[in-house]
């Protein structure tokens, strides 16, 4: 039967008086279904009262599960406090309402039926270990309330016309965030529109590196700077406003999104880890783009496990000389300094013994892109994320100075790569919410103007249920994204929330970058078109800064502690 609230004969939204109870009495259950979750893993991966590692992974599929129930847990939660802002604030219009209560209603439905984790891979309740009397729980009036009436086909085709009617704004519904984060999106968004959208697609075809002009205007509009304290000349804004400059310029290319990224990773690092010295030399450099760093810490055979890390760095006189291999190093011909992860200590086989550096080394040029003596390297070509290109690099004999030590002490290398983690994962996620902005702009815009069997693709239910659900989970990720930029600008640890955000905004991604090309059709296959580079793009996002698996296993040995 169709809950009271939902009036079909005025508009496909609930009630808000009945949506707004409906949801805060959905999450209390959700809450306890998590806990229940949380404790039986917790049994199945200990053994002599403490958490085993190898259990975790004897028991990876229960793990992730896990992963992902707490990720949509703390999801359902930011999208209730989105909600509640803006009932504040008198901006919880229809596309907010309705944007709302698909969120809900399909957030708990997979709850109860089955995550995706990814297009090929559900994990359900009995995967983690629950019994029927826990799924049980999720059958409340209110649930079921919401999973009935939330997210009808009625329901998404009113959200896209709402969508058609506001094209002009940038966001699809309110983003919660205050006027002045609001105006810096703005003018970042013109700046994509103005000088990043029209060319990117060259660029990508071409496999060219972002024209240097665009980063010359980036650091004048002081993207590099912008999280870096100013009285050591950046502009000392909180990293929600990286969120926002991120997410917009990835919108236009994630090449250009992720130019920003370099230069938060070194800075995080050196503010983190670093000596006064180190700051007062590195931070202004890296705040007005005069210095263009790279991070260098992943290996062959290595991946994700930095503790194998076999890159030698040998003390020489007061300075160091370094010999290894690394791999997937972006933006490395052309920058001027490298954040260096080298093992110095030989007797250490783990973490211990890795120290960090903030290596010099001279720019390169298309024809001679590694001139410093002691190292080499080579493209690696990708399908995607080609602006800044990535590398393989060599190291034999390479001269490090004794000062450029990160902090001036050997063995913290992990320690202070660890420190940037909740930053470098915020700032992706921000990116792939960018990513799948831009998969909405053109899927969009493609279903406005192809037309078939006499109306236009956007006409069709199927079609329009797809931006629709494009539209809530990107608010959906965009509101977990800026809940963990908050708790970090609140000096609150947020490793575990912005992992949950890296994951599932890698994910909504990917997922709309897939269906905005499954709405071009055969053209979506045809290089011309944009999407086809968009879903390119989105593919690295679950792979880069943590593969989605190793993300979900980090987030589950955290939601134990």
């Amino acid at each position: 039967m169709p809950h009271d609230g939902l009036n079909m004969t005025q508009t496909p939204c609930l009630i808000l008086t009945d949506l707004r109870g409906l949801t805060a009495q959905a999450l209390p259950i959700v809450d306890g279904v998590l806990d229940a979750a949380k404790s039986t893993l917790r049994a199945m991966v200990t053994e002599d009262d403490r958490i085993s590692g190898a259990l975790i992974e004897a028991n990876q599929t229960a793990a992730h599960g896990v992963a992902w129930l707490a990720t949509y847990t703390q999801a359902l939660h930011q999208m209730q406090g989105w909600a509640d802002r803006l009932i504040a604030d008198d901006k919880f219009g229809e596309v907010e309402q309705l944007i709302h209560q698909i969120a809900f209603a399909e957030y708990l439905l997979q709850i109860a039926g089955g995550i995706q984790m990814n297009q090929g891979e559900v994990v359900r309740l009995q995967d983690m270990g629950l019994g029927a009397n826990v799924a049980a729980t999720l059958n409340t009036p209110a649930i079921t309330a919401l999973t009935q009436t939330g997210n009808t086909q009625a329901v998404r085709t009113r959200l896209v016309e709402l969508m058609q009617e506001q094209a002009a704004n940038i966001t699809v519904g309110a983003s919660g965030l205050d006027d002045e984060l609001e105006m810096i999106r703005e003018q970042f968004r013109r700046f994509a529109l103005e000088k990043v959208e029209p060319y990117a697609h060259d660029w990508h075809l071409k496999d060219e590196l972002i024209p240097m002009e665009i980063i010359e205007e980036l650091a004048e509009m002081g993207v590099f700077g912008l999280t870096i304290p100013e009285e050591y000349g950046g502009f000392g804004l909180s990293k929600s406003s990286m969120c926002v400059v991120s997410e917009e310029l990835s919108r236009g290319y994630i090449g250009v999104g992720s130019l920003g990224t370099r230069s938060e990773i070194a800075a995080e690092l050196i503010i983190c880890g670093g000596t006064e010295e180190q700051k007062q030399k590195w931070l202004p450099r890296l705040a007005s783009a005069e210095t263009l760093p790279t991070a260098v810490f992943t290996e062959p055979n290595t991946g994700s496990d930095l503790g194998a890390l076999r890159t030698r760095a040998v003390k020489s006189g007061d300075d160091w000389s370094v010999t290894g291999n690394k791999t997937w190093i972006t933006h490395a011909a052309r920058t001027q300094v490298m954040t260096l992860l080298a093992r110095t200590d030989p007797d250490t086989t783990n973490y211990r013994g890795l120290s960090m550096f903030l290596a010099e080394k001279t720019p390169g040029t298309d024809e001679v892109p590694f001139p410093t003596e002691g190292m080499t390297g080579g493209e690696i070509e990708v399908l995607g994320y080609r602006g800044m290109k990535e590398y393989e690099l060599a190291f034999d004999g390479f001269k490090v100075k004794g000062e450029n030590l990160l902090g001036g002490e050997t063995g913290k290398g992990f320690k202070q790569l660890m420190q940037t983690f909740e930053s470098a994962r915020i700032q992706t996620a921000a990116r792939a919410i960018g990513v799948a902005a831009s998969a909405l702009d053109v899927g969009m815009q493609y279903a406005i103007d192809r037309k078939q069997f006499g109306k236009a693709l956007i006409d069709f239910p199927r079609v329009s249920g797809k931006l629709a659900m494009m539209a809530v989970e990107i608010m959906i990720a965009r509101q977990l994204t800026y809940f963990s930029a908050s708790e970090k600008d609140n000096g609150r640890r947020c490793d575990l929330e912005a992992g949950m955000a890296k994951l599932l905004g890698a994910r909504v991604a990917w997922a709309c970058a897939d269906n905005a090309l499954q709405i071009h059709g055969g053209n979506g296959f045809a290089l011309e078109y944009k999407v086809s580079r968009i879903l390119c793009d989105a593919r690295i996002l679950n792979i880069f800064e943590g593969a989605a698996e190793i993300q979900a296993q980090v987030i589950a040995r955290r939601l134990l502690d």
